[in-house]
């Protein structure tokens, strides 16, 4: 009797043990996602980039997304115009000089589509 005891708390002991060894698995790997976040939030502090309440970086909402659609347009509207300028002349300096234009002229036309009157 006393050795069929001994060997169901043995095995008691052994599936304690293997229990224990899972949940410090799983303790450790909570414990280096809690890591991984918590440095890519100090980095996209040090960066500048705001994290919403979903958590990915941008604001939800009906304007937030007009206002991406708008940045989008306008953003899409610059590269055609130097994909244009790039089929039609061929020169990497009228590209430059488009590229350049387009950076200073982007945020009016930005301002000019999403303004309401």
């Amino acid at each position: 009797m006393a050795k069929t005891r001994q060997r169901a708390r043995a095995e008691r002991e052994r599936l304690a043990a293997i229990a224990a060894a899972e949940r410090q698995a799983v303790a450790e790997r909570a414990a280096r996602m809690r890591q991984r976040r918590a440095r890519l939030a100090r980095i996209l502090d040090t960066v500048g980039i705001r994290r919403g309440s979903s958590g990915r970086g941008r604001p939800g909402g009906v304007l937030a997304a007009r206002r991406a659609r708008t940045a989008r347009m306008t953003w899409a509207g610059l590269v055609a115009i130097v994909v244009v300028v790039w089929l039609i002349t061929h020169n990497l300096a009228a590209v430059a000089l488009t590229v350049v234009a387009g950076a200073l002229v982007a945020p009016v036309v930005y301002t000019l589509i999403s303004r309401k009157d």
